[in-house]
């Protein structure tokens, strides 16, 4: 259904569609002939976007499997050198953790990671009304646009995701005891951020306690 709304906008861009099912697959090349030679037949997960697309930038637009949705964000952040712009439908839940802040329930391992290098945007959101037969769950549409620059610089993105994992990994606790590990215990004792539990900790937040943990070694 997306793939034919895709096409109407002409030729200002080269559409290239990724399907794993046989029959979509089947039904790709009947009803849309043009795409015969663009379509990447496969788990999209296993895909190599550097040799598909040439090492050039390209933009990501889905209605995704709900069922791997959080791989399909780490495979763009895997690869956000060459994705400016991402467009999806999710499942309103992962929509919802996606594009959150410090002090949400739903703030979380995902949505800091994803918005250290893209700026999140809430498009609109999908009843359940809307599909046959309906669903058991709502829908939304998210748009995540790339950063000028990442938050984090890349050589450093791994001490970060350590960082945040360790953190939300023991969610209810606070920061000194989850982070214990990483910082000395002079530090975790006597400043203040580390008496905040995760949730309440902000982006910026965890890109400073990321600087600190690169300075120590981590």
């Amino acid at each position: 259904m997306l793939t034919k709304h895709l096409l109407e906008r002409g030729e200002d861009f080269h559409l290239r569609v990724a399907e794993a099912d046989r029959d979509m697959i089947s039904y790709l090349n009947i009803h849309y002939p043009q795409l015969s030679e663009d379509i990447l037949e496969g788990d999209f997960l296993r895909l190599d976007m550097a040799e598909v697309f040439g090492g050039k930038p390209f933009g990501l637009v889905g209605n995704f499997p709900y069922n791997i949705s959080s791989q399909i964000l780490i495979k763009l952040l895997d690869n956000y050198t060459l994705l400016p712009e991402m467009v999806g439908m999710f499942q309103k839940e992962v929509a919802d953790r996606v594009i959150s802040g410090e002090g949400s329930k739903v703030y979380g391992v995902i949505g800091v990671l994803v918005q250290v290098r893209y700026l999140p945007e809430l498009c609109f959101n999908v009843g359940r009304g809307n599909f046959q037969p309906p669903p058991k769950v709502q829908s939304a549409v998210i748009r995540l646009v790339r950063r000028t620059e990442p938050l984090v610089a890349d050589e450093h993105y791994g001490t970060f995701k350590h960082v945040v994992k360790s953190a939300f990994g023991q969610r209810r606790k606070m920061l000194r005891n989850s982070l214990k590990s990483i910082f000395p215990a002079d530090q975790l004792m006597n400043e203040e951020v580390f008496r905040r539990r995760p949730e309440q900790v902000s982006l910026l937040d965890f890109v400073e306690l990321t600087e600190r943990a690169v300075r120590l070694g981590i």
